[in-house]
């Protein structure tokens, strides 16, 4: 029996200054607001056409999964299509979001993501799944091998490297602000291994963002990141150099999640007081801006955006 469709007049009023995880994927907004009525039609299409961009297939599919409703929905697309891949992954998805949120038990997420994994071998998507899961709730090798899962059928994977960033920073807290912790060997490791025009040339800035939130949360650093001396040390000016040369010679216009290292680009530039450097990254941003890292480590992340856009354009 398929799910009931939601009652009519059912507003989906957002604040003015929501964050809204699409990013500027209008054809995925589309197929997001179909499937909330239940037309799981169009998410089946918008996956046939993203094919195997991996990058894009997985923003798309987190995206979709993160619908309250995706589950019931999924299963209802499954009942008419028992082999496809897409309805599988995107079933494993949403029960990683619930799971998550304490509303299905992971087991059953693992379950559902490996189901999914089989469908599509060649396909890193059940497994980044995975990865959420694991990062979230289970032990350090579990994460590892998500990552590796991940990483052997798209190795330059950009939200997988992004979840074991903020996995790795949270690691020996009380080692305090140490320039030598494993997180910027991941990160740079990453960023040397991947092709020259790979956004994860951005991912020692995300390191840095990352090991951050988790400092000052602890108390090792000063809740302001901008008054903070975490992006003003050499090592860091170096991170934050490389990150912006490479912004300017390759801006990759058509990266699913090209917005999130804008944002942590804006964000570290803002920081360490290049106010013009900032302003040309707020410029690009425009409305898109993301909750971390102006979120970090425990601010309104739309209060932390909004003056530190009008500082960088001189408009406050």
């Amino acid at each position: 029996m398929p799910p009931p469709p939601p009652p009519l007049g059912r507003g989906r009023r957002r604040a003015a200054h929501a964050f809204d995880e699409a990013l500027d994927d209008a054809d995925l907004m589309t197929a997001r607001a179909a499937l909330a009525q239940g037309r799981w039609q169009n998410a089946r299409s918008l996956l046939v056409h993203t094919g195997d961009d991996w990058d894009r297939r997985g923003h798309r599919v987190t995206v979709l999964a993160r619908e309250p409703s995706c589950a019931a929905w999924a299963r209802e697309w499954l009942l008419a299509e028992p082999e496809s891949a897409d309805a599988s992954v995107l079933l494993a998805l949403a029960q990683v979001r619930r799971a998550l949120h304490g509303k299905a038990k992971p087991d059953r997420a693992r379950e559902a993501c490996r189901t999914a994994a089989d469908l599509a071998p060649a396909d890193p998507t059940p497994w980044l799944g995975l990865l959420m899961l694991e990062c979230a709730l289970g032990g350090d090798q579990d994460a590892v091998r998500g990552f590796e899962a991940v990483r052997g059928r798209y190795s330059d994977h950009h939200h997988a490297h992004h979840l074991m960033v903020a996995r790795l920073a949270g690691r020996r807290t009380e080692a305090g602000p140490d320039p030598l912790h494993e997180v910027y060997d991941f990160a740079n490791w990453a960023a040397e291994q991947a092709p020259a025009d790979s956004p994860l040339a951005i991912l020692p800035v995300i390191a840095h963002a990352e090991r951050y939130r988790v400092l000052a949360a602890a108390g090792h650093e000063t809740a302001d990141p901008a008054a903070s001396g975490h992006w003003a040390g050499r090592r860091a000016r170096q991170v934050m150099k490389a990150a912006f040369d490479w912004w300017l010679e390759w801006e990759l216009e058509g990266h699913p999640r090209r917005l999130i290292d804008l944002n942590f680009l804006a964000h570290a530039k803002f920081c360490e007081g290049r106010g013009a450097e900032a302003a040309a990254l707020f410029h690009r941003i425009g409305r898109y801006a993301t909750p971390a890292p102006w979120s970090y480590p425990d601010r309104d992340p739309h209060t932390a955006f909004t003056a530190a856009r009008a500082a960088a354009l001189g408009t406050a």
